[in-house]
Formats: C-alpha cells, sequence, structure tokens
C-alpha cells in the first residue's frame, strides 16, 4: 500500500531561499507604490491644487499614516486567522486604484481618499511580506532577513523616487510619473496570487521547537494582552514601539516637506527628485549590512545609534543651505534610519512568541506607521506657525528623546545563548500570574 507524505517543514534562509527571495522581489514592489509619490506628491500640493498652507500639504501623509497604522494591527490578526496569502493578495487588489486616482485626480480629496487605500495596501502587503519572512528563517538569522527584507522596499523606494523625479521633470507632473505605480500593483497581484505560498505552518513549527520554556509557555496570548505587552508593559517591546513612531514621524516630515523645502531654495524638479532619493537609498542599501550586523553585535545599540544618528542629520538638513550638503544630510539621515529600521523589527521577533508574533509585529507596525500622521501634524502647524526650519529642528529634537529612551529602558533582545528567546516565556508565564 502506497501512502504520500507531505514534505517536512524546515526553518532557514537557505532551506526557503525561493519563496523567501520571490517575497523580497514582492515586497520592492511594495515599496514602489510609496515611491512614486514622494517626488511629485508635495509639488502637486503647491503647484497644480493651488494649496498655500503646510498642514494641508500635509493631510495625504496622516490619511495615510492613520490608515497604514490601523491596518498593520488587522493585518497581523488576520493573518493569524486566515493564513498569509490571502491578507497579502487582498492588499494588492486595494492597491490597483491608487495610481488611477492620483492621475484623474480633480481635487486634493482624491488624492487624499487615493492615500487612504494606499495605507490599506501597504498595511496589508508590507506587514505579511515582514510576517511571512519571519515565518520561513526562524530564529538564528531573523535580523538579516529583516535587512533585505527593508532594503528591498526602500531600495524600491528610492529609485522609484528618481525615476518619477526625471518622469516629471521630462513629460510633467502628471499623468506620466503614476503608470509606474499601475505597473507595481498589476505585478504584485499576479505574484502573489499564482507564485507566493501560504507560510503560516512554518510559525507553528517553529513554535513546537521554540526555547521559551514549558508547553505552557506555547498559550496564545489575547490581542489585549498583546497589545498591552507591546504598547507599554514590556520594556523591549514598547521601546521598540515608540522608537518605531519617532521614526516615522521624522520620515513623514522628511516625505512631506523636504520636497517643498528644497523647492523654495530655487531646487529644479529633477534635482528634488534626486535628493528624495537619496535618503531612501542610503536606507534601504544600508539594512544589507546593518539587519545582520544586528545579529553579531545585538538590537540596543543599533536602534540607540540610529536615532541619534537621524537627530544629527534633520539638525544638519535645517541648518546648511546648497545642493551637496543637503545631499550629505540625505545620506546620513538615510544610514540612521537602516540601523533602526530591520533592528526593531528583529528585536520584536526576538521577545514576541511564534504563536502571537504576528499580533504583535501588527501591533508595533500600528505605532510606527501612526508616526507619518503624528508627523504630518507636527511638522505641519510648527512649518505654519514658524517656519519648515523650525519644524525639522523639533522634529530633531524629538528623534534624539526617543534614542535616550532606548538606553535608558530597553535592554537587549538578541542572544546566541538564548537568553532573549526565555524572555517570550517570562512574559507568558507573568500574564498567566496575574490572570490567576
Amino acid at each position: 500500500m502506497s501512502t504520500t507524505s507531505t514534505p517536512a517543514i524546515r526553518l532557514g534562509l537557505r532551506e526557503n531561499l525561493a519563496q523567501f527571495m520571490l517575497l523580497v522581489g514582492v515586497n520592492a514592489l511594495v515599496g514602489g507604490m510609496i515611491g512614486q509619490e514622494r517626488t511629485v506628491l508635495p509639488l502637486l500640493a503647491t503647484d497644480e491644487f493651488g494649496l498655500d498652507r503646510y498642514t494641508a500639504t500635509l493631510t495625504f501623509i496622516a490619511a495615510f499614516g492613520i490608515v497604514k497604522a490601523a491596518t498593520n494591527f488587522f493585518a497581523g490578526t488576520l493573518s493569524d486567522r486566515y493564513g498569509r496569502k490571502p491578507v497579502l493578495v487582498a492588499g494588492w487588489i486595494i492597491g490597483i486604484p491608487v495610481p488611477l486616482l492620483l492621475v484623474w485626480a480633480p481635487t486634493w480629496s482624491w488624492v487624499v481618499f487615493a492615500n487612504v487605500l494606499l495605507g490599506v495596501n501597504q498595511g496589508l502587503t508590507w506587514s505579511t511580506t515582514v510576517i511571512m519572512k519571519i515565518d520561513l528563517v526562524g530564529p538564528a538569522r531573523r535580523g538579516f532577513a529583516m535587512g533585505l527584507n527593508e532594503a528591498a522596499g526602500y531600495g524600491a523606494v528610492a529609485i522609484t523616487a528618481l525615476a518619477t523625479g526625471w518622469i516629471a521633470a521630462e513629460h510633467g507632473l502628471r499623468p506620466a510619473p503614476f503608470y509606474l505605480g499601475l505597473a507595481f500593483a498589476a505585478l504584485g497581484l499576479g505574484l502573489s496570487t499564482l507564485a507566493v505560498k501560504e507560510t503560516r505552518a512554518h510559525a507553528h513549527h517553529e513554535a513546537t521547537t521554540h526555547t521559551g520554556g514549558s508547553a505552557d509557555h506555547h498559550d496564545a496570548l489575547t490581542t489585549g494582552e498583546v497589545f498591552r505587552l507591546t504598547s507599554f508593559s514590556d520594556k523591549a517591546l514598547s521601546s521598540c514601539s515608540q522608537a518605531g513612531l519617532v521614526n516615522n514621524l521624522n520620515d513623514g516630515l522628511a516625505w512631506g516637506l523636504f520636497p517643498i523645502f528644497f523647492a523654495a531654495a530655487g531646487v529644479s524638479v529633477g534635482r528634488i527628485g534626486i535628493l528624495a532619493a537619496l535618503y531612501p537609498a542610503a536606507w534601504g542599501l544600508g539594512q544589507l549590512y546593518t539587519g545582520g550586523l544586528s545579529d553579531r553585535i545585538g538590537r540596543k545599540p543599533l536602534i540607540a545609534g540610529g536615532m541619534l544618528t537621524q537627530s544629527v542629520a534633520l539638525a544638519w538638513m535645517a541648518t546648511v543651505t546648497g545642493f551637496a550638503l543637503w545631499a550629505v544630510g540625505a545620506i546620513v539621515l538615510g544610514i540612521g534610519t537602516a540601523m533602526v529600521y530591520p533592528t526593531l523589527l528583529a528585536a520584536i521577533g526576538d521577545v514576541a512568541h511564534p504563536t502571537w508574533r504576528a499580533r504583535s509585529v501588527g501591533i508595533y507596525r500600528l505605532w510606527r506607521d501612526g508616526g507619518f500622521a503624528v508627523g504630518a501634524l507636527v511638522a505641519g502647524v510648527l512649518a505654519d506657525l514658524a517656519s519648515i526650519e523650525a519644524a525639522i529642528y523639533a522634529v530633531a529634537a524629538l528623534t534624539a528623546l526617543s534614542g535616550v529612551v532606548v538606553i535608558v529602558r530597553m535592554h537587549e533582545t538578541h542572544s546566541q545563548s538564548g537568553v532573549a528567546n526565555d524572555r517570550s516565556g517570562h512574559i507568558r508565564s507573568r500574564s498567566r500570574a496575574r490572570r490567576r
């Protein structure tokens, strides 16, 4: 009698290389969806729609940030309940109309609505590609995996920002730059539907071999408990959440105000595209190194050092003038962000147990991408009340304060000895003790 057997699930980058690299490519397309806006949309606000207040101009970033933050939360929960792939495919379906709305928009409200849809698209697709890569690689090379993931995403942001800047200089701000976004959405949907495989079983497999202690530790926490741990009560998880929020606060400022800042100084559209691309380019390329570096030297030094580096770079951007000096500042800002971005995700993966890790990642990303909305509000109000320079200095100070919080409050989460992985077991034990 013949029997059929299911291939054994194996964790690791090499063991799952084909699917991992496919997901890297899919995440590059996700990043390209944001990149289509980085150079062009702030200029559209002033040149075509006549918005003369910075707060109004940044409404598209606020809408994007609020919706993406909320969607991140639900993406983690939905991917635990229904699987990763259905959530990924749904995200791409919702992203298809975005470039069309940007091309056809007769009023600024259409642009804001397009960014509501973009927030849902990014929350579902980027969250699930992160979760799926964490599922596949296991704990040993988690930092390196997150570095590759974020490098692909933000490398695509940089390339698309540069390309749309060139296209806009040659063919105008609309419609030509947004044809790239339409191609990205169609290709992302096709690959996610036809080629990407479900990875939830890999997380279940890791849960059975997790080094968190007794079997009691493998029981899933409630979503409310995961939210409290990730947001407030666990020192490492909550330190990562606040650092992520502040990181994207300053990214929201760079996205919304820097192109206007440079244009007011007489920089051409093509050169604004270069400056808009240098920051995510350094961010994306840097993560190829910093993700793996965090596996060797730990998460905390890179997170704290990256926040302080970003603070210095922002202050530099407000102080200097001229294309060359701003280019230096954009590169340093990208390097600081590269130190932080994959490392925060890896730290969340270190602490959260596989049975509730997807929800913890979603909650962390809720706080992180809520920073876009906070940044748009803070930067817009300060720029209207004082100046763009004042807004940049204020965000630089907040970024430095966030780095100090990490230094004081966060413990190291990555340890080859397995001590860091025991954290999820201790968290579970404390939670059960509270309920008793």
